[in-house]
């Protein structure tokens, strides 16, 4: 019923600077300057990721700098000491890459960020070949749709098929992403379906109802959660 989800190819920034195995800790800081990023993929041979270098594997060689770690601290943090003595991105990098794929829908590359907690996903083909990136601002690019799309899309999606008339008489309002369902319904039982149905439109924010059956004086459901 749905309409085709939004996918990361859909969003993700095609343009994206990378660095090889041997690229310099100075190389590496100097690009994420010159480039705004917080974190670069690492690729060998035509282009397969094969990690991540982000500012918090950098940040270990200031970090310890001038300190002398006890024991404890040796044991707990193994890998970040032996990043602070890292020089090239391979001895840098966070690897594996956690990665997601251009056919990915949003939510799941939104859940991956959040479990992982982070910021940007190497985008790769089959092969683990880099196509692109994505981050958390791109996954939010969705909530920039038009009220008149997401209007229409609710009312094609799923009032036609929950609320026909002539039954139902159900109008669709769409203020700043907020879904607003208005009118009479034939079986009120499917409102809470509705709710959920609308919340997965990407874009749609919030959704409030004022329907009423149309067979009945009954007050108007609002605001199923």
């Amino acid at each position: 019923m749905h309409g085709t989800p939004h996918i990361v190819s859909d969003v993700m920034t095609h343009t994206v600077t990378a660095v090889g195995r041997e690229a310099t800790f100075k190389e590496i800081v100097r690009m994420m300057q010159d480039w705004r990023v917080s974190a670069l993929p690492v690729l060998e041979g035509e282009g397969r990721v094969v990690g991540v270098v982000s500012e918090a594997d950098l940040l270990p060689k200031e970090e310890f700098r001038d300190s002398d770690p006890d024991l404890y601290t040796q044991l707990r943090r193994l890998s970040d000491l032996a990043k602070a003595g890292g020089v090239r991105a391979e001895e840098l990098m966070t690897a594996p890459a956690l990665t997601t794929r251009p056919d990915a829908t949003l939510a799941e590359a939104a859940r991956t960020m959040a479990r992982a907690r982070v910021k940007r996903l190497p985008v790769v083909n089959q092969l683990g070949m880099l196509e692109g990136i994505v981050s958390r601002s791109d996954l939010l690019k969705v909530f920039l749709r038009d009220d008149e799309e997401l209007a229409e899309e609710v009312r094609r999606e799923v009032v036609s098929y929950l609320f026909p008339p002539p039954g139902s008489t159900v109008r669709v309002q769409v203020h700043d992403g907020v879904v607003q369902l208005v009118g009479r319904v034939r079986d009120t039982s499917l409102v809470p379906v509705a709710a959920r149905l609308v919340r997965a439109v990407e874009g749609v924010v919030d959704v409030d109802f004022e329907l009423d059956r149309s067979d009945s004086s009954s007050q108007p459901t609002r605001s199923i959660p």
